[in-house]
């Protein structure tokens, strides 16, 4: 595994005894694998000529110029990954999508490729990532699961198992789920909608419980046990923060 940024000195970070992000887990992971079977460069050419399969994770920040400022997604910076990648690829990649992402935005990734493609062949392919800050690595080694999703042709059911049997060395099999490309693009969104309005829906709550003397900790656990609602994201506190469901929920308006 070959990570690749045009960032310095984020790169000379990753190759430092101080990692640029914290996550418990993390440090002992990068520093069993790093220089063995992972490295961090920003030799982005020769690493995308080298690859098999490339994933893009860069960000996706709410657009605050142009059509769908404020809601949608700016997807510029996934649009110049893909750029890159046409114009230096010599042969056949499977491209994976892991930023949280627009449904549909897998079509300019593909417009961008194929309109560059001069006899190479690249599948691309949704895989949203499910990590939450604080356990990124507990989820990365034990998911609940893991979404797949690619063209339903021989050639993106090919470079479905690809990914698949990455996965399955340490997921159990019936733990990755595999889809068509827009639905794996959605349930990203989706998820993180849900989650949000359990948040704003026992903040709601809460309210209705101070004005009626109930406790809405014994509230949450009592609708919690039912196991067709569970205990998760019912702690009423401040309203949802954080990197991701702000702008998902606004970029998931915007899409309807």
């Amino acid at each position: 595994v070959t990570v690749v940024d045009i960032n310095q000195a984020r790169i000379d970070a990753w190759n430092s005894d101080t990692l640029p992000v914290y996550e418990p887990g993390l440090d002992e992971i990068v520093q069993a694998a790093r220089g063995t079977n992972l490295f961090f460069s920003t030799d982005v050419d020769t690493a995308i000529k080298e690859a098999e399969m490339i994933f893009l994770s860069v960000n996706t920040p709410t657009k605050t110029y142009g059509v769908g400022a404020g809601r949608a997604a700016d997807l510029r910076y996934i649009e110049k990954c893909a750029r890159k990648i046409a114009e230096v690829a010599e042969d056949d990649k499977i491209v994976v999508e892991k930023s949280t992402l627009p449904v549909r935005t897998a079509e300019s990734v593909k417009r961008i490729l194929e309109s560059n493609s001069n006899g190479r062949s690249f599948q691309i392919l949704s895989n949203p990532e499910f990590l939450a800050e604080g356990t990124a690595m507990a989820d990365l080694e034990a998911p609940d699961r893991v979404l797949i999703g690619g063209d339903q042709t021989p050639e993106g059911k090919a470079a479905i198992q690809k990914l698949v049997d990455v996965y399955a060395t340490w997921v159990p099999r019936e733990r990755v789920i595999t889809t068509n490309l827009w639905s794996s693009e959605l349930s990203k969104l989706t998820a993180n909608a849900f989650l949000a309005q359990r948040i704003s829906s026992i903040n709601a709550i809460s309210a209705l419980c101070e004005a009626t003397e109930a406790n809405v900790d014994e509230v949450a656990h009592a609708i919690g046990t039912d196991s067709r609602i569970g205990p998760k994201f019912l702690k009423s506190s401040v309203g949802f923060g954080g990197s991701c469901f702000q702008k998902d929920i606004l970029n998931l308006v915007y899409l309807c």
